[in-house]
């Protein structure tokens, strides 16, 4: 990354759209120039089911950024759910071209274009590639070799494959938006950095990230990524149980999960009544127990820790996990939820203390993670989105600079 770069993140969700403009500053940290998001109803559990709503919507945050930046926004870096993503490890050793100069970052970018000679499952296509480790011919490990002595080196990468038919429709939506996109990343290795901390980012991990409508699962070996996928169940579907069971408003339902959120039953201090105020049952005055409240959110949350127990199992990952970290709207929320977790999976679960966790709205974390996690590339030749600027004066200004480049340097 140059200082000055900007980078555009845009987060698809199952419930709207977000976007973070991030500029790269002096000190090579991310200054957030502005974001923006709007509900989208195209989406239902991680699957595009109207275009034309995802286009609307996409259009709309895109007109929201650029009033509110002075900017034009002609691309964008976009997530991807984990149910459309596979990953394949790869290991290429590279003869160094000259010895005595060193490794040279040459040599970095021909080893990773040779990692991607893979073959490609049919339906698949590849949208990354992540540098992971450099193994010397020492065996000395390093995550940058540019400027080591050596006559060859190991890359050990990661293949990250994506399913073609929802490239198709994202490329579709961007195109009729007028937009480019500068790459695709899997939320989960876009959060990575910033839902954990400094003593798990080289631990055997998962992130759970519970959304609205769904739950991303990342399983990362110190900086291997290992294992990605989606379950379609988060906690609009905890909001929607209680406004069925209750026969009350959305709404309510919604007020009630975040003001009595509790995962286990077992630990309720006080079992106090609540007035229900929509209820459409006959007794429209209709008063329950706080119990009954907490069973439904307890029901649905067991089930998801259960879906996601029989998901790593299956995959044969489970005993690689030594921690799982929570993060998302849809769980945060919910007290004991990490306990819950820790019962269910038997693997140690705590609700994510990233130090960049609190300190970015709820809301915009997974694009603001990705415009972070673009920025940290190592070895990308470019990694700024395009971008032109609305504002005459900024225009004079960055001719005047490029004037001053040129005399100066």
């Amino acid at each position: 990354m140059a200082v000055g770069d900007i980078i555009v993140g845009m987060d698809i969700g199952t419930s709207k759209v977000s976007l973070v403009i991030g500029e790269v500053n002096n000190f090579g940290q991310i200054e957030t120039i502005c974001s923006a998001s709007n509900i989208c109803n195209g989406i239902k559990k991680g699957k595009i089911i109207n275009e034309e709503e995802v286009i609307r919507t996409v259009i709309k945050t895109i007109e929201d950024a650029e009033t509110d930046s002075n900017l034009k926004i002609n691309s964008a870096y976009i997530t991807i759910h984990g149910r459309d993503v596979t990953i394949v490890q790869n290991s290429i050793t590279k003869e160094v071209k000259d010895r005595y100069s060193g490794i040279s970052g040459k040599d970095i970018s021909s080893a990773i274009m040779q990692a991607k000679d893979i073959d490609v499952p049919e339906g698949k296509t590849i949208i990354d590639i992540v540098a992971e480790k450099f193994i010397l011919d020492d065996g000395k490990i390093t995550s940058d070799p540019v400027g080591s002595f050596c006559s060859s080196f190991t890359l050990k990468a990661q293949i990250v494959l994506a399913n073609k038919e929802y490239i198709r429709q994202i490329h579709n939506i961007f195109r009729k938006s007028n937009l480019e996109i500068d790459g695709i990343v899997p939320i989960t290795l876009a959060e990575k950095n910033v839902v954990l901390d400094t003593n798990e980012i080289n631990d055997n991990v998962m992130i759970l990230d519970i959304g609205a409508g769904n739950t991303e699962i990342g399983v990362f070996e110190g900086s291997e990524f290992i294992y990605t996928n989606t379950i379609p169940l988060g906690g609009d579907n905890i909001t929607n149980d209680i406004a069925l069971v209750l026969n009350i408003s959305l709404e309510e339902a919604d007020k009630l999960k975040r003001q009595y959120g509790l995962a286990m039953k077992s630990y309720i201090d006080n079992d106090n009544e609540i007035m229900l105020n929509t209820c459409k049952d006959e007794n429209k005055n209709k008063i329950i127990k706080s119990s009954e409240l907490i069973e439904i959110i307890e029901a649905r949350v067991e089930e998801i820790f259960k879906l996601i127990n029989e998901n790593i199992t299956e995959q044969g990952i489970k005993q690689r996990i030594n921690n799982v970290i929570l993060t998302g709207q849809g769980i945060v929320n919910i007290s004991k939820s990490d306990v819950a977790g820790k019962v269910i999976l038997n693997i140690p679960v705590k609700i994510s203390t990233g130090r960049m966790v609190s300190t970015i709205r709820p809301g915009y974390r997974t694009a603001y993670a990705l415009v972070r996690y673009v920025a940290s590339r190592q070895y990308a030749k470019n990694v700024s989105s395009s971008i032109d600027t609305h504002s005459e004066k900024s225009m004079v200004k960055v001719i005047l600079e490029k004037i001053k480049d040129f005399f100066y340097s």
